[in-house]
C-alpha cells in the first residue's frame, strides 16, 4: 500500500499533478482549423456590425467588401484597428485577409473585422491564442446602443421640464 494517500499534502500533490496534465492536454489538443484551400474562417461582431473573415498565407493584402482596406476604411485610426491583431501576434504582412461586413457604421465595422481577424488567426495558428487573448482581442465587446424608452426623448434623456 505504498500508493496510499496519508496526508493532505499527498492529496494536494496528486491533484496538482492531474490538473497540470489536464491543462497540458488542453493546450496540445488545439489543432489548426483550415479548409481545403488553406484558409481559416471566423465571424467577428461589434455593435450592430457583423464581419465574415477569411485569412490565408500571403503578402498582407486586406480586402473589405471588395475594396482595399485603405479605400474602405479611409481614416488612419480604423486602419490601425485592423492591423492590431497582426501587430500583437507578430504576423504583419504574412496573411491575406478577405472580409465582408454588414450593418453598423464604419467604427463598428472596423471593430468587427478586428474581432474576426483575431479569431481566424487563433484558428489558423493556435500558438497565437495566448497573445491575442492577453490583448483582449478574442472577447466580443458586448456594448450596444441602448433602446429608446417611451416617455423619453432618447434612451435616458427626458423632455424639457416646465414647472408652470
Amino acid at each position: 500500500m505504498a500508493d496510499q494517500i496519508n496526508t493532505l499534502e499527498d492529496l494536494d500533490q496528486v491533484t496538482a499533478g492531474t490538473e497540470a496534465e489536464v491543462v497540458v492536454e488542453e493546450a496540445i489538443s488545439r489543432e489548426p482549423v483550415r479548409d481545403e484551400l488553406g484558409r481559416s474562417y471566423a465571424t467577428g461582431k461589434r455593435k450592430d456590425a457583423v464581419a465574415r473573415v477569411w485569412i490565408k498565407p500571403g503578402s498582407g493584402k486586406v480586402t473589405v467588401n471588395g475594396k482595399a482596406m485603405n479605400e474602405y476604411f479611409a481614416r488612419p485610426v480604423l486602419q490601425m484597428i485592423l492591423r492590431q491583431p497582426f501587430t500583437v501576434s507578430g504576423t504583419e504582412d504574412q496573411f491575406d485577409v478577405v472580409a465582408t461586413v454588414k450593418g453598423g457604421g464604419l467604427s463598428g465595422q472596423a471593430g468587427a473585422v478586428k474581432h474576426g481577424v483575431s479569431k481566424a488567426l487563433q484558428l489558423y495558428d493556435p500558438s497565437l491564442r495566448a497573445a491575442l487573448k492577453a490583448a483582449g482581442f478574442l472577447t466580443r465587446d458586448s456594448r450596444v446602443v441602448e433602446r429608446k424608452k417611451y416617455g423619453k426623448a432618447k434612451a435616458r434623456k427626458s423632455f424639457q421640464f416646465s414647472k408652470r
